[in-house]
Order: C-alpha cells, then sequence, then structure tokens
C-alpha cells in the first residue's frame, strides 16, 4: 500500500513479470517517490487500474502518465468521467474493459465486479497469480453477495475501513446530509460493517487482512484494528493477520504467494485483450 486514507489511495501489486499501481490518489512526485522506496521506476509499471474516478483515486494520474505513457486500465464509464476535466485529451494508451469481465496484465489475471459506491461505475478487483489472490475493495457502502464470492478464494484482503460510527455522528465539521450520504448503502464501510464482511469470508482461503481507507477525522488505526481483531476472536480466528494501512506511507511489504520463474510467456488472452482496448 504506497498510501490509504481521506487525502489519497494507492497501492502496487507486483510479481516478478508485472507491476500494476491500483489506483493514482497520490501526487505524481509521491507516486514516483513511494514507487522508488518500492524499488519501482514508473517506467516498468505494466498499467494503472482505477476502482472509479473521485480525486482521491486519481488525482495523480494525469501528470504521471503523460510523462511515462502508463497504460490505464478502467471501465468505460470512469474513463468518460475522468476525461472529462480535459486534462486527460491527450493520453491515448487507454485499456478499456467490461465491468465484470476477467483478463490478464502479464502473468496476473484481474477480475472485476461492482460495488455500491457514489461513482458512475465503482469497482472491486480480485487478482490472481500461481498461488496466490488478493482481494481488493475500497469504497464500498455495504457488501453484495456477488463480491463476498469473488473473494471467497484470497488470501489477503484489502479492505477499507473508513468511519468509526460514534466518531462520524459526533463530528461537528461534516454537516448532516454528508454524514448520511458517509452511511448510506452507496458510502463507505464503517470500522463495524467492515468487520461483518471479513466475518463473512471466514470460511474460505483468507490469512490476512489489511485495512485501508481511514477517516482522518472519524477513524484512527486502533479503532479499525480493535474492531477487526474483536471480531477475530470472537470467531476463534486469531492467527489470521491484521494490518492497517497509513496516508503518510507506504506499508509493509505483503507476500501473498509463489508465481513460476523464468521468462514469462504471453497468453492469448493477454494479447488479445491488449489488441481490443486499443481500438
Amino acid at each position: 500500500m504506497l498510501g490509504s486514507g481521506s487525502a489519497g489511495n494507492s497501492a502496487l501489486v507486483a510479481t516478478d513479470h508485472c507491476k500494476i499501481l491500483v489506483d493514482g490518489g497520490l501526487s505524481a512526485r509521491q507516486l514516483v517517490l513511494r514507487l522508488a522506496q518500492c524499488g519501482v521506476t514508473p517506467d516498468q509499471v505494466d498499467g494503472v487500474l482505477l476502482t472509479h474516478e473521485h480525486g482521491d483515486h486519481v488525482c495523480g494520474l494525469e501528470v504521471l502518465c503523460r510523462k511515462f505513457d502508463v497504460p490505464i486500465y478502467c471501465n468505460a464509464l470512469t474513463a468518460e468521467a475522468i476525461r472529462c476535466d480535459g486534462l486527460f485529451g491527450r493520453h491515448r494508451n487507454w485499456r478499456i474493459f467490461r465491468t465484470g469481465s476477467a483478463f490478464s496484465i502479464c502473468d496476473v489475471t484481474v477480475q472485476t465486479f461492482p460495488v455500491p459506491h457514489d461513482a458512475v461505475d465503482p469497482l472491486g478487483f480480485a487478482f490472481h497469480a500461481g498461488s496466490g489472490g488478493l482481494g481488493f475493495i475500497t469504497d464500498l457502502g455495504y457488501a453484495t453477495k456477488m463480491l463476498i464470492e469473488r473473494l471467497r478464494e484470497v488470501q489477503t484482503l484489502v479492505i477499507e475501513t473508513n468511519h468509526d460510527e460514534k466518531l462520524l455522528q459526533n463530528d461537528p465539521h461534516r454537516p448532516w446530509p454528508v454524514k448520511q450520504r458517509i452511511q448510506s448503502r452507496h458510502g463507505h464501510l464503517s470500522n463495524a460493517a467492515a468487520a461483518g464482511v471479513i466475518e463473512e469470508l471466514l470460511g474460505g482461503k483468507i490469512e490476512r487482512v489489511v485495512l485501508g481507507h481511514l477517516s482522518r477525522d472519524c477513524n484512527t488505526p486502533e479503532l479499525a484494528l480493535g474492531a477487526v481483531r474483536t471480531l477475530l476472536a470472537r470467531c476463534g480466528n486469531i492467527d489470521i493477520e491484521v494490518h492497517c494501512a497509513t496516508q503518510s506511507e507506504i506499508s509493509l511489504r505483503f507476500r501473498i504467494g509463489e508465481t513460476e520463474a523464468g521468462p514469462f510467456q504471453p497468453t492469448f488472452q493477454n494479447g488479445f485483450f491488449q489488441a481490443q482496448a486499443a481500438l
């Protein structure tokens, strides 16, 4: 996780053959600096995969992609939404896919699925490569049945714990309509709601949880970690790792599984997707 919170979100998913940036909601300067801390240069990035168009997920992309011509992977409505500001007018390296589709970026298979949030066509992802599976869900109001099914095979889950319900209710800076939007079915997961999602996945392969997108004013790492650890203790799953991503620095590097060594051979699916997306 390069950074996660109210002010910007981005993560790096990598194998020996592939490097994918999930969202680019930090400044281009910060993206480059934090990638360097991971030993990655921008020209090594195989693509940026977008969850949705909100500024805290895309604000650094225009500069980054203009300087390094990084491909942007997103659905059509998200592409249209971020093109409307005019800043991406000269960017031509788009990879457009349908929501719900699965495709390959090098040796990583990306399964996409819709999530409920107040964006034009927001997404969650399940990444699979070799023996590893990673679920990635941020910015959602509740977990759909489809979402739960897509995540049953992942060992590591990145999930938002946006707010503590009491802190949000008592926050003097947010008007009541904003609080209603955050708590709505197209808003954000609270600590308790995220713990409920994790509980539904305990019968699967989950081994590690990374909490993210914490509100600066209405949550703390202690509250988010406490809610999830309390749930795991109650369910007898104390062996599951729980970590909390922060806004100001990159997280630990999480190793999820093993992929095949040696040179990568592109699959037919990968080649076909690239050709279709370039049209």
